[in-house]
C-alpha cells in the first residue's frame, strides 16, 4: 500500500496551503483535495499554481488560488481575505514555503540575509497571527521546517537557523495556542528530493563540490514529497487530536543516524596487511 492509497478523511474541511504549486506543498494540497478538504492555496509560479488548482478541482473541489509572494503583506492579506469571505474560517494552515540558496556565511549579502529571513520565518508567523483569528477550537497548524533545524548547516546558516526559529515557534505556540485547542506541529523533512532542491543541491555541486548524490538515508531510498504530505495529513487530522508541540522527522533516518549516511556504493574495507 502506498501513502497515497491511506486516507484521512477531511471532509469539508477549509485547509490552507502555501508553497503549494510544487514538491511537498503540491503533495499536500492534492492529499488533502482528495481527502475532501476545500483548499486555498498560493504559490509564487502562476504556472505551477495552474497546474495544481486543475488536479484539485478534478478531485471535487474548486480551490481558492492566489500567485502571490507570501513575503508580501497585502498579498497575503488579500488571500486570507478570500478565505474569510468565502468560508469564514480556516481549519489547517500547511506553512510550507520557503527556499534557500548555497552560500557560505562570510559571502552571504545582508539583502540575501534578509530575504532568508523573511521568506522563512517572518512570512510564517504573519500567517500564523492572521490565521489564528480565523480559527476555530480544534483547528490544526503544520510548519515545514528541515533536518537542518537539527543539525549544522554550512553554506545554509541563515536558512537553518531559521527553520530552527520556526521549530521553537511551533513548540511555544502549541503552549501559547492550547487553551484555545489549536495544535501546532511540524515535519522536517530530509532526503526527499523537489525541482527546488534539485535547484539547490547542483549548485552545491558546482560552488564546493560537496554534494554526493550516491548518499542515501539508512532505510536505503529516497523518500517522496507524499511521504513529508501523509505525515502533515496525520498531523492536521483527529488522529493526532493529543499531539502538539512536536516535530516529525521524514527522513529515512538521517535525524536517527546522526551523522552517518548508508550509501549506495559500499566497499570493504582495505586490508591492513596488503
Amino acid at each position: 500500500m502506498t501513502t497515497d492509497e491511506i486516507r484521512i478523511p477531511f471532509d469539508d474541511r477549509v485547509v490552507a496551503v502555501t508553497g503549494a504549486g510544487g514538491g511537498i506543498g503540491r503533495a499536500c494540497a492534492l492529499r488533502f483535495a482528495r481527502a475532501g478538504a476545500r483548499l486555498a492555496v498560493c504559490d509564487r509560479r502562476q504556472e505551477d499554481l495552474d497546474e495544481v488548482t486543475r488536479e484539485i478541482a478534478a478531485a471535487g473541489h474548486d480551490p481558492i488560488a492566489h500567485a502571490i509572494d507570501v513575503r508580501e503583506p497585502d498579498a497575503i492579506d488579500a488571500f486570507l481575505a478570500e478565505i474569510r469571505d468565502t468560508w469564514g474560517l480556516v481549519d489547517v494552515l500547511v506553512n510550507n514555503a520557503g527556499g534557500t540558496f548555497f552560500a557560505s556565511f562570510s559571502e552571504l549579502s545582508e539583502k540575501g540575509e534578509a530575504t532568508l529571513i523573511a521568506e522563512n520565518f517572518t512570512q510564517v508567523t504573519r500567517l500564523i497571527r492572521s490565521v489564528t483569528a480565523l480559527m476555530p477550537s480544534g483547528g490544526a497548524i503544520v510548519n515545514v521546517t528541515s533536518i537542518e533545524a537539527h543539525q549544522a548547516a554550512p553554506g545554509f546558516a541563515i536558512y537553518g537557523a531559521m527553520k530552527a526559529a520556526l521549530a521553537h515557534l511551533t513548540r511555544t505556540l502549541a503552549l501559547e495556542l492550547a487553551p484555545k485547542a489549536i495544535r501546532v506541529n511540524a515535519v522536517a523533512p530530509d532526503a526527499i528530493p523537489t525541482a527546488g532542491e534539485t535547484d539547490v543541491r547542483a549548485q552545491m555541486l558546482t560552488d564546493s563540490g560537496s554534494y554526493d548524490p550516491a548518499v542515501v538515508p539508512p532505510l536505503g531510498h529516497m523518500g517522496s514529497p507524499d511521504d513529508a504530505a501523509a505525515v502533515v495529513a496525520f498531523l492536521a487530522s483527529d488522529l493526532a487530536r493529543f499531539v502538539t508541540g512536536t516535530t516529525i522527522h521524514v527522513d529515512g533516518g538521517n535525524w536517527a543516524a546522526g551523522g552517518w549516511r548508508r550509501a549506495t556504493d559500499v566497499t570493504a574495507p582495505a586490508d591492513p596487511d596488503e
